[in-house]
């Protein structure tokens, strides 16, 4: 029995052992039922916790990206780029290895060879890359030679790189508007611009780039891909893509040419004469066209300076009384009614009606003259009969026919439609000359349509309607006889020994013009300011006189008279040149204004060409270029590749090596804003026109960051 009960006791400890053991079992079975069941639980319904597990496998390496859109291009009438879009890229490199794996390297391992083939394709040297790549940084960028770079010149980066098994450069895109003419009708054509930093959208801000954004923003488009946790693409997968539609392109009426002359002499005499305002537009007689439109304040759509002096477009914007040029209309339906009678005598000097007395110019008058040559002296009195006689009503009727107090409907946004109260007596006469009346620049252009285009007026207009040279008419609101009539009177202003605009004289060619010499109201007090400069002087040039194929409406209001002793001078000073050189062009001797004078063409790449193949070639075709540089091959050309070019344009070609100095004499701002643009120059310029002085000699060597003054002038 003893024996038994030891036995019993020895064994306890094993039946323990075993009940352990049967227990552990069991339970491991449990815990792997419970795991089976809930892996299988979770690849079934695919979800923890409520958590899509796919959803979230996708966000961790699904891509999604914006396939951008390209802004529509706005062209001038010959084709030249006006505003385009520019996909520009900024090139990084990457120094620090914290991203890089055994297999897949993100820095630059071997800085020597990048330095030696970035140094081919940026304008900076082959030392100054090499030591941005050994500094103690994660990263490093190149200034201005490594920004703004185009994609021919990103791609040869790229595929040298690639080709050289290289690593270590990024790029970064970035949009943006490029306006390569700088000061150009820049409140006509307009601003597109990011809202922000981190929007890459381009927005329509102003002008034509405003009430055109939609047409020209095009349709964004995207892409969906699944990368690794490196940022590379995974293959053999379905890419989700849906291609942008881009925005459609905009041919304007303005011609590249006389715009920039019209820029350069409107410049001088702003900075000659400080005015308060300066308007001058430059359209077809016969189709309403705008060919030039310059205004004071104004800004450089390039650089952006002088933005913040006036958003406010001068053509359609801006309303004031416009003084005697208003005597055009009058004149003409004077003629229509018959009440203008040229060889009729009147008293000059003042006249009381309308409750009041209305004054010439010389209060003292010139006597007992006739209404033609009241004509010429511009005489308020004159037109104060001939108003009179024809009835306060059929006058208000042709004032509602001319358009005033009515928006023309030109393409540009926020236009003013004046106005045309016409209430009281004196008001109602003074309208005869241009006061009581607010009109804005472009509806004064309409209403002298109606006298260059045998009576019928035509709708101003920027952008080129389907055929170009077609006029949008509005309504005839004069007989031919009578528009041709009131043509040949106006020869008389200018043409008479008593004329008002005989300093309006063009050589070689006979106009029909008129001045005008306008109170300004204070706004305060409502009452007319006082003073010599205190007025807008203004006048309109018809040309051809016989068949006009020009109008030419200048405004400067308030002008510094420091060199000069009356306002008109500072009209004569933009008027006389401008119509000149625009005679020239347009004249039906030399060519009509449907014709293209210059060839277009699209230019050729010389990029990785030889320089001296280069220079050959553009020698042997006589067109003008530019080398920059002294190296043996052209990595970087303005204009761009396959853009639209004609004959006068200057070529740039930037060499690989050091950077040299070009002879600038001769170069428009046009082409300095290029070359800075190329190079990275800080470019000082004084002046309009073109370069005649440069503070840096022919040859001088440079890089990103010098600084170069040029001094500019007109060459008429």
């Amino acid at each position: 029995m003893k024996q038994f009960k030891r036995k019993v006791r020895e064994n306890s400890p094993f039946r323990n052992r075993k009940s352990i053991a049967v227990f552990m079992y069991v339970l491991c079975f449990v815990l792997f039922c419970s795991l089976f069941f809930r892996f299988t639980w979770i690849m079934v319904r695919g979800e923890v916790n409520g958590e899509d597990l796919r959803l979230n496998v996708e966000r961790l390496y699904t891509r999604n990206n914006v396939l951008q859109a390209r802004r529509g291009t706005i062209y001038d009438r010959n084709g030249n780029p006006i505003a385009s879009d520019a996909t520009t890229y900024k090139m990084v490199a990457v120094l620090t290895d914290e991203w890089s794996t055994p297999n897949r390297p993100q820095h630059v391992e071997d800085p020597r060879t990048v330095s030696q083939v970035l140094s081919r394709h940026i304008a900076m040297g082959e030392e100054d890359i090499y030591n941005r790549l050994i500094l103690d940084n994660k990263q490093v960028e190149f200034g201005n030679a490594g920004t703004n770079l185009t994609y021919e010149t990103m791609s040869a980066i790229e595929n040298e790189l690639t080709e050289a098994e290289l690593t270590g450069i990024t790029f970064e895109e970035s949009r943006s508007r490029l306006y390569p003419n700088g000061t150009f009708a820049s409140h006509t054509i307009g601003l597109a611009q990011k809202n922000d930093e981190e929007d890459n959208e381009v927005q329509g801000v102003l002008g034509i780039e405003r009430q055109f954004d939609d047409l020209l923003s095009g349709e964004n488009g995207w892409i969906r891909n699944q990368r690794d946790r490196f940022g590379y693409i995974i293959p053999d997968q379905e890419v989700e893509e849906v291609l942008p539609e881009d925005g459609e392109d905009i041919t304007l009426t303005i011609d590249r040419r006389i715009q920039i002359f019209l820029e350069s002499i409107v410049e001088e005499v702003n900075q000659e004469h400080n005015p308060e305002y300066i308007t001058a537009n430059l359209m077809n007689a016969k189709t309403g066209e705008i060919l030039a439109t310059s205004q004071r304040p104004t800004f450089n759509a390039t650089t952006k300076e002088g933005i913040d002096q006036s958003w406010q477009n001068l053509l359609v914007e801006y309303t004031f009384e416009p003084g005697s040029t208003f005597k055009v209309m009058t004149l003409a339906a004077s003629i229509q009614e018959g009440t203008f009678h040229p060889n009729d005598y009147y008293k000059s000097g003042q006249i009381q009606v309308g409750g009041g007395t209305v004054r010439d110019v010389r209060r003292e008058g010139w006597g007992t003259i006739s209404h033609l040559e009241g004509l010429a002296r511009s005489s308020n009195v004159s037109f104060v009969h001939q108003v009179e006689e024809m009835g306060h009503d059929t006058w208000k009727t042709y004032l509602d026919n001319y358009g005033f107090g009515t928006r023309t409907g030109i393409e540009l946004p926020s236009e003013a439609s004046g106005s045309n109260p016409y209430e009281w007596p004196l008001q109602k006469i003074n309208t005869a000359f241009g006061q009581g009346i607010a009109v804005t620049p472009i509806q004064m252009l309409k209403a002298f349509s109606a006298v260059t285009n045998g009576g019928v007026m035509v709708d101003p207009h920027l952008v080129m309607n389907g055929e170009e040279g077609q006029a949008d008419e509005t309504s005839q609101v004069l007989t031919p006889e009578t528009a041709e009539q009131t043509l040949h009177y106006l020869k008389e202003t200018v043409y008479n020994e008593n004329g008002t605009a005989r300093g309006y004289d063009i050589d070689g060619f006979e106009i029909a013009a008129k001045t005008g010499t306008a109170q300004i109201s204070d706004p305060d007090t409502g009452r007319y300011l006082t003073g010599a400069e205190n007025h807008v002087f203004s006048v309109v040039g018809m040309a051809p006189a016989d068949d006009p194929e020009l109008i030419f409406y200048v405004t400067v209001q308030q002008p510094e008279l420091n060199t000069i002793t009356h306002g008109s001078q500072a009209v004569q000073k933009i008027f006389n040149p401008v119509m000149k050189r625009a005679l020239e062009y347009y004249s039906a001797e030399d060519t009509s204004l449907d014709e293209t004078e210059l060839e277009q063409t699209k230019m050729s790449s010389y990029i990785d060409e030889n320089t001296q193949s280069a220079l050959a070639e553009l020698s042997d075709a006589f067109v003008e270029h530019s080398i920059i540089g002294t190296g043996d091959r052209i990595v970087q050309q303005s204009p761009a590749v396959d853009s639209q070019i004609d004959e006068s344009q200057r070529i740039l070609l930037l060499t690989n090596g050091a950077m040299t100095l070009p002879d600038l004499t001769g170069w428009s701002r046009n082409d300095l804003l290029r070359l800075a643009e190329l190079t990275g120059v800080n470019l000082s310029i004084n002046g309009e026109g073109f370069v005649t002085e440069q503070s840096l000699t022919a040859g001088s060597f440079i890089e990103t960051g010098t600084e170069i003054v040029v001094q500019l002038a007109s060459n008429q």
